[in-house]
């Protein structure tokens, strides 16, 4: 199974007719965007995936004009905004001979907010172009905290200038993430994956995936055990536990830690011996996916506890996998809340798109998903949203490792050096 490219996030924003899509088409080097002198040609967001040398994989938005009226206006500005929050370098293309740059002030301002790194792109149309540029910055203050170039955007001699620009003055924030920091050379890994109805045929998923092949690439031993749950919450207990602890002594030595699926906390937070340590491939994957804030989602299992009648809380799934059985975000998850905290409400949100800001508030506690199906971006731009109303965020694993009991949340977290 192939592991996604880890890509950088540059969007193209302004306001219509500005040149955003000459720009997508000067750094792509093709016509990957329409362009025209009709406004609002671009009507939704436009992505290419491209490499540029000394930045490496990136993701290039052309976003649509910040300053279209009317419903579908008003639509493809909410669409703009929401790919601000995922980009890694706004890339904002000013005509300077255009009237009212209040709409360029208001996309300053909130990507300042969110910390955005932003450049400049005054796009010249004609020569005298130039000399409006100095009544433009008087007119956004804002202006003058960043690196400008000016330059004409259906201009191919402009490209090479244009990308010196970029990568003289682009800080990455990409830095690379550990997938587990912990691993050591020649000692054993054992892998629990209960394979239930939702199990993909002929694949193991995304994250067992992405573990095997970190543990192998870095000289570890990857043992892949199968646990019937079913049967060890059942009558034959004793039969899968003896099967488990068979794999333990047959390997000869300890082994350095075994990484569970975070369903199966219930029965491995009992088995896993207390010289052994032991985490969950949720854990793993939201670390590695909101780039080593796993710290953050501990943090909110303080709220769990805290959890009473009337709350709401609201379950995060990144993906839309089809769910059957007893699926974990649907199925497990609630049945536990329903079970130790009586009275608490529980809503879903699935895919790709996260609720608004005023919709998040009123939830007493988030709990998101290993966010393997999502870019680091996009879960970075989750966290920053819930830091902002404030509300509290876990994970799957946490959240199943801190209702089997405080020593079982300890030792999930022990591999990561946190400390609860």
């Amino acid at each position: 199974m192939s592991v996604p490219v880890e890509r950088d996030n540059i969007g193209i924003f302004g306001k219509m007719n500005a040149g955003k899509s000459s720009v997508m088409n000067l750094l792509t080097q093709q016509e990957t965007s329409i362009v025209d002198s009709a406004p609002g040609t671009t009507s939704d967001t436009k992505i290419s995936l491209h490499e540029i040398h000394g930045i490496g994989p990136v993701r290039i938005f052309d976003t649509a004009g910040i300053n279209e009226h009317g419903g579908l206006g008003e639509k493809k500005k909410k669409k703009a905004m929401n790919d601000l929050k995922e980009t890694d370098l706004l890339l904002l293309v000013i005509d300077p001979s255009s009237d009212d740059f209040t709409p360029e002030s208001e996309l300053l301002k909130e990507a300042r907010d969110i910390d955005r790194q932003i450049l400049i792109i005054y796009n010249i149309f004609k020569d005298g172009d130039r000399n409006l540029i100095y009544s433009v910055e008087e007119s956004v203050s804002l202006l003058r905290f960043h690196k400008k170039i000016i330059l004409r955007a259906n201009d191919e001699s402009c490209r090479k200038p244009l990308v010196d620009f970029i990568l003289d003055n682009y800080e990455r924030e990409n830095s690379s993430i550990e997938l587990l920091p912990f691993i050591e050379r020649d000692q054993f890994y054992i892998l629990v994956i209960p394979m239930d109805e939702e199990t993909p045929s002929g694949r193991y998923l995304r994250p067992q995936a992405m573990t095997e092949e970190y543990i192998t690439r870095r000289w570890g031993h990857p043992v892949s055990f199968r646990l019937d749950l079913a049967a060890a919450r059942g009558e034959n207990s004793v039969h899968e536990k003896n099967r488990f602890f068979s794999l333990l002594h047959g390997l000869g030595r300890k082994p350095h830690c075994i990484i569970t699926d975070s369903q199966a906390m219930d029965v491995m937070s009992r088995w896993c011996p207390d010289d052994i340590e032991l985490t969950t491939f949720s854990i793993v994957m939201i670390n590695y996916m909101s780039g080593g804030k796993l710290a953050l989602f501990a943090k909110g299992a303080e709220s769990v506890d805290k959890l009473k009648s009337g709350d709401s809380i609201l379950i995060a799934e990144a993906c839309n996998h089809s769910r059957i059985g007893e699926d974990i975000g649907t199925v497990q998850i609630p049945a536990i809340i329903e079970k130790k905290y009586p009275g608490v409400k529980v809503e879903h949100n699935f895919g790709r798109e996260f609720q608004e800001n005023s919709a998040l508030e009123k939830y007493s506690l988030i709990i998101h998903c290993g966010g393997c199906m999502i870019s680091r971006q996009k879960m970075t731009a989750r966290i920053r949203d819930l830091d902002a109303v404030g509300v509290p965020y876990t994970n799957y694993g946490i959240f199943l490792s801190v209702v089997n009991g405080r020593p079982a949340l300890r030792k999930v977290l022990k591999p990561w050096g946190i400390t609860v």
